[in-house]
């Protein structure tokens, strides 16, 4: 379908003239660093993974190590309560996963980050 090939074209275009690969990847490494940092005095979080902008955070109950769904939706409404949307997801529902436009402006991103260190903190 030469419509369809044209489209993806013009995606690739736009992905390549605005670096948005480069970009996935600065602002998945932002995210990642912010949630490494809150694992030391957050132990709920059992692992932080993910590639570019992909990041997900696991969340287990610190005395059991058993994954909790309980512990990831307080943090997810906590988040939501300052404005910041979050998405669980995962066979036990414990993973909080980060989704996020990659021409999100660096002032909102570092909001958005400021959000969800509050919510891990409290």
């Amino acid at each position: 379908n030469p419509l369809a090939v044209a489209a993806a074209h013009a995606v690739l275009n736009i992905i390549d003239k605005e670096s948005l690969c480069e970009r996935a990847n600065q602002l998945g490494q932002r995210l990642k660093n912010t949630l490494i940092d809150a694992k030391e005095s957050v132990p709920a979080i059992a692992a932080v993974r993910g590639l570019g902008s992909m990041i997900a955070a696991e969340f287990n109950d610190p005395q059991t190590g058993e994954p909790s769904a309980a512990i990831a939706q307080k943090i997810q409404q906590r988040a939501l309560a300052q404005g910041l949307l979050l998405l669980t997801c995962g066979a036990y529902g414990n993973v909080i996963r980060f989704l996020y436009p990659l021409t999100i402006p660096d002032a909102q991103f570092d909001a958005a980050m400021k959000i969800l260190q509050d919510a891990l903190s409290d």
